[in-house]
């Protein structure tokens, strides 16, 4: 039989997850743990969701915990999802993983996390990811079927994030922030088909402008750049407008950090319009 496959997302840095990786092996000696990323922005359950997004669809199918959870210790759920593609999901019920469980075929069971005999013998008020989730997910790993971790719920009910859609305008695509990469590369709501509906066609090189709207009370941003197809199209530490590997539009500099150059920071607005 083949190893059952468990993924591990979190903002924990780099000790906590190695921890919980102890109680899973604990529970699930065989577990082949994928790590996906302990580096989430702290705190930012979109960018976690957009991890999730990212990754998840090229994960073999196992058990897939995540772990951004700025609620730990309160009234919020932490849930197990089941998915059409036969994953399960499992993590804090805040809208981290609604998005990632309808790209992976849609919910077909969601129960809440309530069987004291599958967490840890003592439940901290600060560390749900080594006291619940995990052994939740090792578990579930080991073949404990969903059923066995706590009543069923409603998925209509799970907390969803806020869906971010762009605005086709007259000459200008209003969007936001929706993600931030490593590199600095910064991620739009929105896709190419969706900015050439409001300026035109895109051709390489076309010159574009993005004005970012005050955030936080910083000032306006403006930024001129050009449409094309990838990094080394423009000159090194240049900017570009492109689409990523997902098919979103993205700002990027070429072997920079268009974030940082230009204080850029989640969900912040912006109008693309041609230069």
């Amino acid at each position: 039989m083949a190893r059952p496959v468990i993924t591990f997302t979190t903002d924990f840095g780099p000790a906590a997850p190695a921890v919980c990786r102890g109680v899973m092996y604990g529970i699930c000696p065989e577990a082949l743990i994928i790590d996906v990323n302990h580096q989430v922005p702290r705190y930012s359950i979109r960018d976690g969701a957009g991890t999730l997004l990212f990754a998840l669809p090229h994960m073999p199918v196992g058990v897939h915990v995540a772990v951004i959870d700025p609620g730990v210790g309160t009234e919020r759920l932490g849930v197990a999802l089941k998915v059409e593609r036969g994953d399960i999901l499992v993590g804090p019920d805040n809208g981290l993983l609604p998005a990632v469980a309808e790209r992976l075929g849609g919910i077909t069971a969601a129960h809440a996390l309530e069987n004291r005999e599958l967490m840890l013998p003592v439940v901290t008020s600060t560390f749900h990811g080594r006291d619940v989730f995990a052994p939740m997910g090792a578990h579930l790993a080991m073949g404990v079927p969903i059923e066995a971790v706590g009543r069923a719920v409603d998925p209509a009910g799970l907390v969803r994030l806020p869906e971010i859609r762009p605005t086709i305008g007259d000459g200008e695509l209003e969007t936001r922030i929706v993600h931030i990469l490593i590199f600095g590369n910064v991620t739009f709501a929105g896709t190419p088909a969706d900015l050439e509906a409001a300026i035109g066609p895109l051709s390489p090189g076309r010159e574009v402008e993005l004005e970012f709207g005050v955030t936080d009370g910083r000032p306006a941003v403006l930024e001129r750049t050009v449409w094309e197809r990838t990094f080394g199209r423009v000159p090194l530490g240049a900017s570009l407008l492109m689409a990523d590997s997902e098919g979103n539009l993205s700002l990027a500099d070429n072997q920079g950090d268009a974030a940082a150059r230009l204080g850029l920071t989640l969900d912040a607005p912006v109008r693309i319009r041609a230069a």
